[in-house]
């Protein structure tokens, strides 16, 4: 009998342990990852890099549509600098899925346009891995693609 206990005991907490974990963010999560999302756009579109510097990790990457990569703050921002000048044009990120990994890291998918000058619109998607870094959401990797024409 004791036998028997303790196996049924033991599979219970097996299915406990082993049950999938919820990867949704919570309300308070989705709130302060969205504003992140938000700080970024408005520190490109205003080319902040005081409010960049705030948002990014130290260790960032970035890997962009055109397939360069950016790696460490630094090349991060300038190159946002650089590519914000290079191709003007009002960006808008709108954050569509974010699945959290576990309490302190997500990744964020967005759909990301640029309004051209010349009124053409470059659409695109980004996807942001975040971390929870001193009670702060943070930015620590950025990847932009164009979709595959269809």
């Amino acid at each position: 009998m004791k036998k028997f206990v303790l196996f049924l005991l033991l599979n219970l907490a097996g299915v406990f342990f082993l049950y999938g974990q919820n990867n949704t963010a919570a309300g308070h999560q989705r709130k302060a990852i969205t504003f992140l999302i938000d700080q970024y756009s408005e520190a490109r579109e205003k080319r902040d890099t005081v409010l960049l510097k705030t948002i990014l990790t130290s260790n960032v990457d970035q890997l962009v549509s055109t397939g360069e990569w950016r790696n460490g703050i630094g090349d991060a921002v300038q190159g946002m600098l650089k590519s914000s000048a290079n191709s003007p044009g009002t960006r808008t990120l709108q954050v569509d899925k974010i699945r959290m990994l576990n309490p302190m890291t997500a990744i964020v998918d967005c759909k990301y346009e640029i309004q051209n000058t010349d009124s053409s619109m470059r659409r695109m998607w980004s996807v942001f891995i975040v971390v929870a870094e001193k009670e702060a959401w943070k930015i620590s990797a950025i990847r932009n693609m164009l979709p595959a024409s269809q």
